[in-house]
C-alpha cells in the first residue's frame, strides 16, 4: 500500500535526519526532516484520495487536515518543517535550531500518523 510506504518514509527520513545532525551535516538533516514532514503529508493525502505530487498540494493538504481537525499546530508544525527545506538550500540555520525543528517535526508525524 502506498500510504504505508510514505508513512515508513516519514519515520526512516527522521531517523537519518537525527544520524546527519549528529555527524554536524546541518544541510542534510533539514533535508531530510523536511522530506519526512512531506511523506507523512502525501501518506494522510494518499489515505483519502487527495492530490500531493507537489509543494501547493502539500500545503493545501495540510490547511485541510488543520481545519478538519481543529488543531492550527498542524499548520505551524509543517511552516516549521517548510524552513527546514529552506535551509537545505540556504544553509542558514544553526544545529540547535535544527534539533528542536527536527522534534517539532517529530510531533507532527505523531499527530498526522494517528489520521
Amino acid at each position: 500500500m502506498v500510504t504505508e510506504t510514505y508513512a515508513e518514509a516519514a519515520r526512516h527520513l527522521l531517523e537519518q535526519a537525527r544520524a546527519e545532525l549528529a555527524q554536524d551535516d546541518v544541510r542534510q538533516a533539514s533535508e531530510k526532516g523536511w522530506g519526512a514532514a512531506a511523506q507523512m503529508v502525501k501518506a494522510v493525502a494518499d489515505n483519502r484520495g487527495w492530490e500531493h505530487r507537489t509543494h501547493a498540494a502539500l500545503f493545501r493538504v495540510v490547511s485541510d487536515l488543520a481545519s478538519e481537525i481543529g488543531d492550527d499546530e498542524v499548520r505551524t508544525l509543517f511552516h516549521v518543517a517548510n524552513s527546514l527545506h529552506i535551509n537545505f538550500y540556504e544553509n542558514w540555520n544553526t544545529a540547535d535550531n535544527v534539533r528542536s525543528a527536527l522534534s517539532d517535526v517529530a510531533q507532527l508525524l505523531d499527530k498526522l500518523e494517528k489520521l
